[in-house]
């Protein structure tokens, strides 16, 4: 099979990306496949795609990241990269990439891709509008409230969310991934709800200020309709932010999470919830907080999560028995309509 690893792209979580890109395309093409790893950053420059995967440590700086041009995206699809090719399975985190941008790019070119379709890409990335349809399906999802431009610098309003949110609270821009821009703050101080405002409007106009859930961090991954065994994590210390994600040694990973069977039901029925609401499909995602009472709250629906051979989708897959390999070509399978038992490519 002709499979497109789409990978890189030019958002903050590129370098996450490219991992993940490696790892799949390393997979892939010791299953037999013809693999041909792109980088839409570079455009229609397939050779460059190929040298980066061959050294992944070779990261852009800000100042790289901030010079690719979204133009490099459209010439790549329009290139002949994508002729003759069977999938493309995609690897791309944050925008431009996992919003639903680049998946309309592809749905223009008639290039089948895993993952969710443009409107469930482009909704459950706005976590605004996820938390919306999360509420209106009976999802628990933390309290939050909405900060736009005109209100970054109204201490006041802080001052008034902080009474409320009396458990602390989680600042975070609207349309991130991998924690990027998200800050907690326990105390009731304004000074620091207002640095932590500042900080996730570098990255998005649009601020959510959420009740924070003090207790447990679940991870619930779906293939396909099959929910996987949940994963906890649990951190050195602070909460699960970038560092935490990406640097070996200061999380620990549990699966399946040590829950009751009640919890266990309850969360993933919820999971799936989430996940079917925002019309997402293939694969994904779901993050949970577990509170001291054992109510999850849904936090969001990834719709392209981490991908790389200890991310979190593949660790719970392999509990439900599917090596990162197999999980790999299960998804393209059932993109593609394809049963495993009936091919043997």
């Amino acid at each position: 099979m002709n499979i497109a690893v789409v990978f890189g792209g030019i958002s903050p979580e590129r370098n996450v990306s490219i991992n993940g890109g490696r790892a799949i395309t390393e997979a892939l093409r010791a299953a037999g496949h013809n693999v041909i790893p792109i980088d839409p950053a570079f455009g229609a420059d397939a050779a460059r795609s190929e040298e980066l995967l061959a050294d992944a440590s070779a990261f852009p700086t800000t100042e790289e990241l901030a010079a690719f041009s979204p133009r490099n995206l459209i010439n790549c699809v329009n290139s002949n990269l994508f002729d003759n090719i069977d999938i493309a399975f995609l690897v791309l985190h944050g925008k431009n990439g996992e919003d639903g941008l680049f998946q309309s790019l592809l749905e223009l070119r008639g290039i089948p891709y895993t993952g969710s379709k443009v409107l469930a890409s482009a909704l459950a990335m706005n976590k605004l509008a996820a938390k919306l349809v999360f509420s209106s399906v009976g999802v628990n999802t933390p309290p939050w409230s909405v900060i736009r431009k005109n209100d970054y610098n109204n201490l006041q309003l802080f001052k008034e969310i902080i009474s409320e949110f009396t458990d602390g609270v989680v600042v975070k821009p609207v349309d991130q991934g991998s924690s990027i821009g998200v800050s907690v703050v326990l105390s009731a101080d304004v000074a620091e709800v207002h640095r932590a405002v500042l900080e996730a409007a570098k990255f998005c106009e649009t601020v959510i200020i959420e009740q924070f859930i003090e207790g447990r961090e679940l991870h619930i991954g779906i293939i396909g309709d099959q929910v996987l065994p949940i994963v906890e994590v649990v951190t050195d210390s602070g909460f699960y932010d970038y560092s935490h994600k990406y640097t070996k040694g200061k999380t620990q990973y549990f699966c399946p999470a040590d829950l009751t069977e009640d919890i266990t039901e309850f969360a993933q029925n919820m999971a799936i919830t989430a996940f079917n609401a925002c019309g997402c499909t293939g694969f994904g995602r779901v993050d949970f907080r577990l509170d001291e009472d054992g109510v999850p709250y849904c936090l969001e629906v990834n719709t392209l999560p981490g991908f790389t051979t200890t991310s979190l989708v593949p660790m719970a897959a392999s509990h439900a028995g599917f090596n990162f390999t197999e999980l790999c070509e299960l998804i393209i399978n059932n993109t593609l309509g394809i049963d495993a038992n009936e091919s043997d490519e």
